[in-house]
């Protein structure tokens, strides 16, 4: 399971739709975590060329969530960090999450002392009417690149079943999800990410 492995656009690079933000963030939604507090200043951008969705997230944790539900598919993320030399970035990817952000299921992009880190995965569920944290963390060395280098990132559901990919590599299973769809989106968490290629292809 564990093998090093092509990511699934460059396995089949047809029917995946082209998923960055039009001008003005169109087709994607700001969502305050129910937890945080809104931010009066907007994270997000696009660069001149409309190539790179640029997050400047000093300050900021919320999520950017595309407006169209998806069910079993995969969501294809390319990702860098931005600064200089630190010890410490974090963002995320999201799937299978309500539009209202009180349930979610993120594919980690952070580097940070404690885990989860690059690869892992981890969700609130609901039990007994009270959140509970799932961590699923991956048994593969750290596989995120130094920062100012791009990192590929893919997320794919399956029934009940979300898979982590990264740079190579599968890093996490999870067969217990209990959404059979959501929304697709990623996170702002205090640092400095760029981000391109966002695309998803649904499963047959």
């Amino acid at each position: 399971r564990w093998k090093e492995s092509p990511s699934a656009l460059e396995t089949d690079p047809a029917g995946w739709a082209d998923l960055m933000p039009g001008p003005g963030l169109k087709g994607w939604k700001r969502v305050v975590l129910p937890a945080d507090p809104p931010s009066p200043r907007n994270p997000w951008s696009i660069s001149p060329d409309g190539k790179t969705l640029l997050c400047k997230g000093e300050k900021i944790k919320e999520m950017l969530l595309h407006e169209i539900e998806r069910a079993d598919g995969t969501f294809h993320v390319e990702w860098r960090f931005v600064g200089g030399p630190k010890n410490e970035y974090n963002g995320g990817v999201y799937v299978r999450t309500l539009l209202d952000g009180t349930i979610w299921h993120q594919a980690q992009v952070a580097e940070q002392p404690k885990r989860p880190i690059v690869g892992d995965l981890f969700t609130d569920i609901l039990e007994g009417g009270k959140p509970k944290r799932v961590e699923v963390l991956s048994s593969l060395p750290d596989r995120a690149r130094p920062p100012g280098e791009w990192n590929t990132l893919e997320v794919t559901c399956r029934g009940s079943t979300i898979a982590v990919w990264v740079n190579g590599a599968t890093t996490v299973e999870w067969n217990e999800c209990p959404l059979a769809k959501g929304h697709i989106g990623l996170q702002a968490e205090f640092y400095d990410l760029e981000l391109r290629n966002l695309k998803f292809k649904p499963l047959p």
